[in-house]
């Protein structure tokens, strides 16, 4: 079982679908684009906290991520990322959120040839952001998106302190991009692994389609999410309402 099922919200789209959220007691992964961070009203962040605690329930965050990267060789990039990084650990302070998902920006097309810099990079500037980390309460996830193999993660969280960070494992990510097996990903950043993201694809394009939908074996990856991260946060990264209702009747079997 994971220790928390959520599902995706982007915060643009709340209002819409809070009172859903609430009587069905989903709890809400909520995504913060960065204009909602530069308009984000505090009180209303407050009063969202202070529903999901009365009905019994609790969220995860997945940050803003459009042209950010922590390992970034251009230092003006890096602290445009340390500015949004830091509002979203200020929103997962107010939310109590358990895990907060960022991308590591990392690509072989762009990083092949200084995959050293980038790690070094990302290790330094996470390392720096530890101290308000441990203020939120929260964990941070590093969700893979382009990553082939997991090489480049595992350089990351080796150096990076267990009880601040984590991976969140993609499945439809891994299904486009990845060229290793889902066993020898887990025997590799298994034991990292604090979220997962489960959607499903046919390997073309990243269609978030509920689980069962596409190509993607569930099986295999809930079974190897309960060997090596049974308390891990399952969230399902449906992109509307009838997507999130099939893939929250799909997902009961592997539960």
């Amino acid at each position: 079982m994971p220790s928390l099922l959520c599902a995706h919200v982007p915060w643009p789209r709340l209002a819409e679908h809070r009172s859903y959220l609430l009587d069905q007691r989903i709890n809400p992964e909520l995504y913060l684009p960065a204009d909602a961070l530069d308009t984000l009203d505090t009180r209303q962040m407050q009063a969202l906290s202070d529903d999901l605690i009365s009905h019994g329930l609790a969220c995860t965050i997945h940050a803003t991520f459009m042209d950010l990267n922590p390992g970034s060789v251009d230092r003006a990039v890096r602290e445009t990322t340390r500015q949004r990084v830091e509002q979203t650990l200020d929103c997962a302070e107010l939310l109590k959120a358990r895990v907060v998902v960022f991308h590591p920006g990392y690509s072989r097309l762009s990083y092949g040839s200084a995959v050293d810099s980038w790690v070094a990079n990302t290790v330094s500037f996470w390392q720096q952001q530890v101290p308000r980390i441990r203020e939120t309460g929260c964990r941070v996830a590093l969700e893979n998106i382009f990553e082939e193999e997991p090489s480049t993660l595992v350089q990351v969280l080796n150096q990076l302190d267990p009880a601040f960070f984590g991976h969140c494992f993609d499945s439809g990510h891994f299904n486009m991009f990845c060229t290793v097996s889902l066993e020898e990903w887990f025997a590799a950043l298994g034991s990292f692994i604090i979220e997962s993201h489960l959607h499903d694809n046919h390997g073309v394009a990243d269609e978030h389609l509920p689980v069962g939908e596409g190509e993607i074996d569930f099986q295999k990856i809930t079974d190897l999410l309960k060997q090596y991260a049974p308390q891990a946060v399952w969230t399902l990264e449906a992109h509307s309402r009838e997507r999130l209702k099939r893939s929250m009747q799909a997902i009961q079997r592997y539960l």
